[in-house]
C-alpha cells in the first residue's frame, strides 16, 4: 500500500505492469465491482460476450473452474481491468502520467488494451479464443511447468539439456534472477524437477493445463492468428513491451505476428523490466490480483518503487 506522496509523484517516470495467469483466486474483483460501476460495467459486459457469468466465477468460484486455462485468461483481463477502475476513480493523475506498459504473458493483453491498441471487446474476444486454442493444445499433448528456483541461468539451460532425454522441453519463461520456469511434456518436467534438486535449487511445479511458451502450443497458432486478422489494431497512446523481444512495436502486422509467436516462445520478463527501466521509468504499478509481478520486479532491482492496484486497496 502506496503513499499518497508516491501515487502522485508526477517527477516520475512511471510504467504499468499486467498479471499473467496464475494470478487468479477466487473473491478477485468483487470489492471493487461493487465500490465502481465502471468496473461492474466490465463484468457485464464480459457476460454478453463470453456467453457465461464471469462475474460469478470470479466473486465465488469454484475454483477449479477459474483455474482452468479457458475460464482463467478472460478473467484475469477483465479483473485487471477492473482494477484500473479503482485507480481512474482514486487517483486519475496516476493513469494519465503512465508513459509505458507490459504484461506478463496473457497481461500483455490487457497492457495494449489500456494502451489503446485494441478495444475491450476485440480483446476479450481474442483471449477467448486464445484460453479455449491454447487448452486443446494441451489436452492434445499431456505437459506441464516447472520452476527452477535459486539457481543461475547457465546451470538451468544444462538440467533442460538433460532432462530431454526423457521427453521434450524448453526453458518458458525468464522472469527474474533465479526464477527460471521449464516447460514440456510430463515426463521431461519431472526429470527436471529431479535435476533442479539435486543442483541445489526448489522445484515448484505449476498448476497449468500444459507446456505453455513451447513449439508443444503450435497448434493454438493458427486460431489465434484467425481471430486477430479480424481485429482492428490502432497506434496505441503509450508503448508496450513485448514478452517476445523485450522491445516496442507499432505496426499492427507486427504487434499481431508477435502475438502468435508468443504462444510458442519464451516469455522475457526480466528482460522487459530491464527494457522498462533503460527507457528511464522508475515507478511501477502492477494492476490486477496478487504480487506476483511485485515480487519479481524485488528480484530485478530492489530499489524500484512497485505497487499493487487490486483488491486489497492502493
Amino acid at each position: 500500500m502506496g503513499s499518497r506522496k508516491n501515487l502522485e509523484n508526477h517527477l516520475a517516470k512511471v510504467a504499468f505492469l499486467f498479471p499473467g495467469q496464475g494470478a487468479q483466486h477466487v473473491g478477485m474483483g468483487k470489492s471493487i465491482a461493487m465500490r465502481f460501476p465502471a468496473a461492474k460495467s466490465l463484468y457485464d459486459q464480459a457476460r454478453e460476450i463470453l456467453g457465461f457469468d464471469l462475474a460469478a466465477v470470479c466473486f465465488d468460484g469454484p475454483a477449479e473452474r477459474l483455474n482452468s486455462t479457458v475460464v482463467s485468461q478472460p478473467a484475469l483481463f477483465v479483473t485487471s481491468l477492473a482494477a484500473l477502475e479503482l485507480l481512474r476513480a482514486d487517483h486519475p493523475g496516476v493513469i494519465e502520467s503512465c508513459s509505458m506498459a507490459a504484461g506478463l504473458s496473457l497481461g500483455e493483453y490487457t497492457a495494449l488494451v489500456f494502451a489503446g491498441v485494441m478495444s475491450f471487446e476485440d480483446g476479450l474476444r481474442v483471449v477467448q479464443r486464445r484460453g479455449e486454442a491454447m487448452q486443446k493444445a494441451a489436452d492434445a499433448h499431456p505437459s506441464g511447468m516447472v520452476s527452477a528456483l535459486l539457481l543461475e541461468n547457465p546451470q538451468v539451460a544444462s538440467i533442460c539439456d538433460e532432462a530431454a532425454a526423457a521427453g521434450k522441453i524448453w526453458i518458458a519463461n525468464y522472469l527474474c534472477p533465479g526464477n527460471i520456469v521449464l516447460s514440456g511434456e510430463k515426463a521431461a518436467c519431472l526429470r527436471a524437477g529431479e535435476l533442479i534438486e539435486q543442483g541445489g535449487g526448489s522445484a515448484r511445479t505449476l498448476a497449468v493445463a500444459g507446456a505453455f511458451h513451447t513449439p508443444l502450443m503450435e497448434s493454438a497458432c493458427g486460431e489465434l492468428g484467425e481471430i486477430l486478422n479480424r481485429v482492428q489494431f490502432d497506434l496505441g497512446r503509450i508503448p508496450v513491451v513485448s514478452n517476445v523481444d523485450a522491445k516496442t512495436h507499432q505496426s499492427p502486422e507486427e504487434i499481431r505476428q508477435i502475438l502468435i509467436r508468443q504462444v510458442t516462445q519464451p516469455v522475457l520478463w526480466e528482460d522487459c523490466i530491464r527494457e522498462l527501466l533503460a527507457q528511464g521509468c522508475d515507478q511501477f504499478y502492477e494492476i490486477g490480483p496478487g504480487k506476483v509481478l511485485k515480487s519479481l520486479m524485488k528480484r530485478i532491482d530492489r530499489k524500484v518503487d512497485c505497487q499493487t492496484i487490486n483488491d486489497s486497496g492502493i
